[in-house]
């Protein structure tokens, strides 16, 4: 989700490679290191500092989004092993209920 709303606010485009090499540059470098951004930005072929920063804040916001219930469980139709369907709805509780 980061990723398309990076891109829908208006701070560039990322692929798929940039990231992963985002996530794996959060996992090396943690909120507590000396020049985070700079570092993760290194990691991060063709993006500046602030650019990663910017990233990293849309997907907070995102996560946040997500956990509070704000988007939508997918209405996907899949068929469960008895060769029923199920609603996004239904998968939601199951879910839940794990």
């Amino acid at each position: 989700m980061a990723s398309s709303s990076v891109s829908s606010r208006g701070s560039g485009s990322w692929t798929a490679q940039q990231n992963k090499a985002f996530e794996r540059a959060l996992a090396v470098y943690d909120r507590d290191t000396p020049d985070r951004w700079h570092n993760v930005a290194r990691a991060v072929d063709g993006k500046t500092a602030e650019e990663v920063k910017r990233h990293y804040e849309l997907l907070v916001e995102d996560v946040k989004h997500i956990e509070s219930g704000r988007v939508p469980f997918p209405n996907y139709r899949t068929t469960g092993a008895n060769g029923h369907s199920k609603t996004g709805e239904e998968k939601m509780y199951i879910y839940s209920s794990l």
